[in-house]
């Protein structure tokens, strides 16, 4: 079962300007590590991606991540959210859309193209590190 999400945590993931660094596992062992649009949702920690990307290829092979966000207005306080990615096509264009106005301002994502097919990913998480109200002693 997973971690529940501390109101703090939610706080962070759904402040406008603040980003999340995602943290795959390539089939060489190796990170790899990818800046994404990030928010919570039904009190997890979600992001989007897109068939084809390395991050995609990684984590149907691994579902194992590392999500790290850093307060904007704190640089200093930052959460890692550690645990499985649960990957999703439904409802992943309206996520991306969502994700879209809260960093760009525009209604919908300009990015579509026929290539790939857009993918919503929950985080199951397992751990929380990092520097902020969010960490229990």
């Amino acid at each position: 079962m997973p971690l529940p999400l501390p109101e703090a945590a939610r706080a962070l993931l759904n402040k406008p300007a603040a980003h999340a660094l995602v943290v795959t596992t390539n089939k060489d062992g190796s990170p790899h590590a990818t800046l994404v649009w990030v928010e919570e949702r039904d009190g997890a920690v979600t992001f989007n991606t897109a068939t084809g990307r390395r991050k995609w290829f990684n984590m149907r092979r691994n579902p194992h991540i590392l999500v790290s966000v850093q307060d904007p207005d704190a640089p200093r306080t930052y959460a890692v959210f550690e645990g499985d990615a649960v990957m999703s096509e439904e409802g992943a264009n309206d996520q991306i859309n969502r994700l879209s106005k809260k960093y760009t301002g525009r209604e919908s994502y300009g990015g579509f193209n026929d290539r790939e097919r857009r993918v919503s990913v929950r985080l199951d998480l397992s751990r929380i590190t990092g520097m902020g109200p969010w960490i229990v002693k």
